[in-house]
């Protein structure tokens, strides 16, 4: 008897297939009693759905062309350009089929198939609008770059807001999508410690896109590496280092380092250390720094400063900086090249010797006292021939 009142105790379900033949009639009776509403509706219909393909075509014209300088207005063109015709069809449909009074179940249909379309547009859109972003934040030589990149993004991207669309669609279904989410959550944490060299690599390398620390082509600098760019890649950057070797490194290594870049630099500095003999009379020595900013100024530089930094264990040392303007158009060691030379010369005209390391001797008796390193030499007597005269 339990048993019996558990199972009566149960929602009835009805599980019995729908009544074609009831659909059928009840169809046939709503355009017999509303067949001008649905005229007009229809018609309405067809209206909006070409007001909408007008504005999808205005979009087409906003895009440009390939190879063109993207704006934000020609991102939007891309974006409308991209509307379905599925979408604008069911847009129609779900602003004039109420004005027909349909049936409960061509409402339904047409609001379900109307979600549908929507939330897919909405995907289609946002994924050519981060595209297109994207593109806009890149310049003409980093095309290369973002090619290498450009088919990764678009997966990621595209699987990212296809399954955001999907999941909104089951949930409007009624589906319950909470297990669906959380093994997406999983699947997407488990695929992110598999590859996550790959991913920081190639987060890296939009990084260096979009921030633009350097370019390529740029000479830049780091740690003990002096380079031009020749390539951003999707994993790692490939640059020529100015002794001719071809170096590679990973972007995110690369991104970890202090990276000075000589690109743009308006002027570059030039440091000369430069040591003279302690006995360079005074009023040379004073000279120095005149010598050397008329040196400097004849070569066509800038001078900074130029004196006296130290006494050296053999030598004065001095110090010279200046600067090399244009450094993309001088050769900065060329330019170093002739001012040293410059001074060489000049120093030699004045009698000014330069320095060299020097070790200077000293021999003491054991009261301190300075002696002669050797003994003192005592007068030679020699007698040519016996019974000659002695000659000192």
């Amino acid at each position: 008897m339990a048993a019996k009142k558990d199972t009566a105790a149960l929602p009835q379900i009805d599980v019995r297939p729908p009544n074609l033949g009831e659909m059928w009639q009840s169809t046939v009776h709503w355009f017999s009693l509303h067949y001008l509403q649905i005229l007009i509706a229809i018609g309405a219909a067809v209206v909006i759905y070409s007001l909408l393909t007008a504005l999808r075509s205005v979009g087409g014209r906003l895009k440009g062309h390939p190879g063109d300088t993207l704006g934000l207005a020609n991102v939007a063109g891309r974006a409308f350009a991209r509307t379905t015709h599925f979408f604008m069809a069911m847009v129609a449909a779900r602003l004039v089929v109420s004005y027909a009074n349909p049936p409960q179940m061509v409402l339904k249909t047409v609001a379900f198939l109307f979600t549908i379309a929507a939330v897919f547009q909405c995907a289609i859109w946002a994924r050519e609008i981060i595209l297109g972003l994207v593109e806009r934040r890149t310049t003409a030589d980093e095309s290369q770059s973002l090619a290498n990149a450009m088919g990764l993004i678009r997966v990621l991207v595209t699987f990212a807001l296809f399954a955001i669309a999907l999941i909104v669609v089951l949930d409007n279904l009624g589906v319950n999508v909470t297990g669906l989410v959380a093994g997406l959550g999983i699947g997407g944490i488990a695929i992110g410690l598999a590859a996550q060299g790959i991913f920081s690599d190639l987060f890296a390398a939009l990084s260096i896109i979009f921030d633009k620390p350097f370019r390529q082509g740029e000479v830049i600098t780091y740690d003990q590496t002096t380079a031009r760019v020749e390539r951003i890649g999707l994993k790692s950057t490939h640059l020529r280092a100015m002794s001719g070797e071809k170096k590679v490194i990973s972007n995110a290594n690369l991104l970890q380092k202090e990276i000075t870049s000589l690109q743009t630099l308006a002027q570059r500095r030039v440091t000369f250390a430069i040591g003279i003999i302690y006995q360079t009379p005074e009023d040379k020595a004073e000279a120095i720094p005149a010598m050397l900013k008329e040196i400097v100024e004849a070569e066509g530089h800038v001078f900074v400063n130029a004196g006296l930094v130290s006494f050296g264990a053999s030598s004065l040392d001095y110090q010279l900086n200046f600067d090399v303007p244009d450094p993309d158009t001088h050769d900065y060691f060329l330019s170093r090249h002739r001012v040293g030379l410059a001074i060489w010369k000049r120093f030699n005209a004045e009698g000014i010797e330069f320095a060299y390391p020097t070790q200077t001797s000293f021999t003491a008796a054991p009261d301190g006292r300075a002696i002669m390193p050797y003994a003192e030499v005592q007068p030679v007597v020699r007698v040519d021939q016996p019974g000659g005269d002695a000659r000192a």
